[in-house]
């Protein structure tokens, strides 16, 4: 933990398993997609073993050997399942609406950014009620590149004119851990989400539960006002 932090202004989330709980109907694209190419299913297990790293990469990984081409047509399977069952058993963690309120209402500015493609990023916010908290919201086809490069967090900072020291990183994977030190901004681990705790071992906090971020220091309201 920091012994000092500047103010900060921006917060910057990941979206599956920092604000969601999307895993079940991950699995549920992951199998449709698998089913069409006369696969047997995966486990929750295993499909949580593949999220993180944008949806080609989950596509390449749960359709092993396959071809180019084969690729691109498991995306678009993928895809077209996912958006149209976003959020049937998706949910917001607990927690998440009220301390995103309340975070709001201290006067920091909400961002989000994932490794989902931009479009699914927005429509489960939507259809999950937590749109309205969030000022942008970018996804792996926002940016050339996606986390673990720090380049998109970089880019969403000049995007809104904040400085690395003023910004926080939240998140619960590696990529996420990665993305923000590489660009220098204070990171924040979520121990419950879909990475290993290792993966957060160098994180400047670790919250156990989404409200668990009202009470860090780093977000405190006479840090803010300082």
């Amino acid at each position: 933990m920091p012994e000092t932090v500047k103010p900060i202004k921006l917060i910057i989330f990941d979206l599956d398993g920092t604000l969601i709980d999307s895993l079940p109907d991950l699995v549920d694209a992951a199998n449709h997609m698998r089913a069409s190419f006369g696969m047997t299913s995966f486990s929750p297990e295993e499909v949580r073993r593949l999220v993180g790293q944008g949806v080609r990469s989950l596509v390449e990984r749960a359709l092993p050997g396959a071809a180019a081409d084969q690729v691109d047509e498991g995306m678009e399977r993928f895809l077209r399942y996912n958006l149209a069952h976003i959020a049937d058993k998706t949910r917001p963690y607990p927690g998440v609406a009220e301390t995103l309120q309340a975070l709001a209402g201290r006067g920091y500015t909400l961002s989000v950014l994932s490794n989902k493609n931009v479009a699914l990023c927005r429509e489960v916010l939507a259809q999950l009620g937590l749109g309205e908290y969030f000022l942008t919201v970018f996804g792996a086809d926002s940016f050339p590149y996606r986390k673990p490069s720090p380049e998109p967090v970089l880019a969403l900072l000049r995007e809104l004119g904040v400085t690395a020291p003023e910004s926080v990183l939240i998140g619960d994977s590696i990529n996420d851990m990665a993305a923000g030190q590489g660009a220098g901004v204070l990171t924040v681990g979520c121990s419950y989400g879909y990475g290993d705790r290792s993966e957060l071992a160098g994180a400047d906090y670790l919250v156990e539960d989404f409200p668990s971020l009202l009470g860090l220091p780093v977000f405190s309201y006479k840090t803010f006002q300082q």
